[in-house]
């Protein structure tokens, strides 16, 4: 008799009681109630039973001169089992924790997870159906490990159609992950080794917010990103890209190229996202000859950073603009036709900080009108 049971039988008889006193349906269900909460608040590792089937099998990266280590049975998925290598806190069911624990492979994910997190550790694949089981997460973290392309399975997240958050920056990715789910909401692939986005990569991600794609090889995106109706932020910075994407969503606030190669940047770019608040293009190849007349004059841009690029004249900017970061170029010129058009009491920039350090123009070159121009200007470096 289980030790549960017979303590149970014990307590009833000192208290001059027997279960035979109470309904028979009801002693059982409540018998049967305790003995389970009892198994789940004592939380402890769960061991493998080898009477579970595996629902896929893992590999193991073998040494040369041993013999290959047996590959780990996985468990079938319960309402409350967890992986032995592995920590889900009772108080937070849906959560499991894998991070840095030097793991090679991928644990089993039980059905119930909605957050995992692979995140610091040594994982180099991601098997075909590694997450068919799991199809309730929507945050997955599987940064700072060692994933190639060439090592997953080619619908790993196709079943995951409620994942929001997928993290796979600091990996060897060579490509992006494809078919990736249309409810994503963040997308983290920098410090990869991506060289290519095809335009159809991020075809269907219209609930997509925020693409972190920093630290790659890119040289072009194309469209890709005309698509993406939701995008609210795009980080594109230090990669090899010759020329801005083509088409930017409407809904783009946000836009970070500083750390690329572009030269040049079409006539009213910037027009078709009424909402851009911050454009950062510093560290690039920007030359005047490359800009029209109202390449930046847009009404909504807050900051833009155009430092370490190789004008030489003050391109020319909205009214409403308050951040405009010029420094390290070749400019020689103060021009004050390109923040104001007409300088007049009712007239003026709403320019708070400008950077013009590390160019060829000389402190004597402001012009007159400057103070009544930039009367909001609380910071000029030159």
């Amino acid at each position: 008799m289980p030790r549960a049971t017979t303590l149970i039988l014990i307590l009833a008889g000192l208290c001059g009681s027997s279960l035979g006193q109470y309904n028979e349906e009801e002693d059982l269900a409540w018998l049967q109630y305790y003995l389970r909460q009892s198994r789940v608040s004592s939380y402890n590792y769960v061991p493998y039973y080898e009477e579970e089937s595996p629902a896929y099998a893992y590999s193991y990266p073998s040494a040369t001169d041993t013999e290959p280590e047996p590959e780990p049975q996985p468990q079938q998925a319960t309402p409350w089992r967890c992986p032995q290598e592995c920590d889900c806190p009772p108080n937070f069911s849906s959560a499991m924790y894998c991070d840095t624990r030097n793991l090679r492979y991928l644990p089993f994910v039980p059905s119930r997870m909605k957050y995992v997190y692979f995140q610091n550790n040594l994982i180099t694949s991601i098997q075909e159906g590694a997450f068919d089981n799991a199809t309730e997460l929507e945050w997955l973290a599987l940064h700072n490990n060692q994933i190639s392309s060439e090592k997953m399975g080619k619908r790993v997240f196709g079943k995951l159609q409620r994942l929001e958050r997928l993290y796979m920056n600091n990996n060897n990715l060579t490509r992006l992950p494809s078919p990736l789910p249309r409810s994503l909401r963040e997308l983290h692939l920098s410090y990869n080794h991506i060289s290519k986005v095809p335009p159809n990569a991020l075809e269907g991600l219209e609930n997509l917010t925020a693409l972190y794609l920093s630290h790659n090889f890119i040289f072009e995106l194309g469209a890709s990103l005309k698509g993406l109706k939701s995008l609210i932020l795009a980080d594109l910075s230090y990669n090899n890209l010759r020329k801005v994407p083509d088409g930017l969503p409407a809904a783009l606030e946000q836009l970070y190229l500083e750390y690329n190669y572009i030269n040049a940047i079409p006539d009213d770019y910037f027009q078709v996202s009424p909402r851009l608040l911050y454009v950062r293009m510093s560290h690039n190849s920007l030359t005047n000859q490359g800009l029209s007349s109202n390449t930046f004059n847009s009404s909504s841009i807050l900051e833009l950073d155009l430092s370490y690029n190789r004008l030489q004249k003050i391109p020319r900017v909205n009214t409403n603009l308050e951040n405009l970061y010029l420094q390290g170029n070749q400019i020689n010129e103060f021009s004050i036709s390109s923040f104001c058009s007409v300088v007049d009491v009712m007239n003026y920039s709403r320019l708070q900080v400008l950077r013009l350090d590390g160019n060829e123009i000389k402190r004597n070159a402001v012009p007159p009108d400057a103070p009544l121009c930039l009367r909001r200007a609380t910071v000029i470096e030159i």
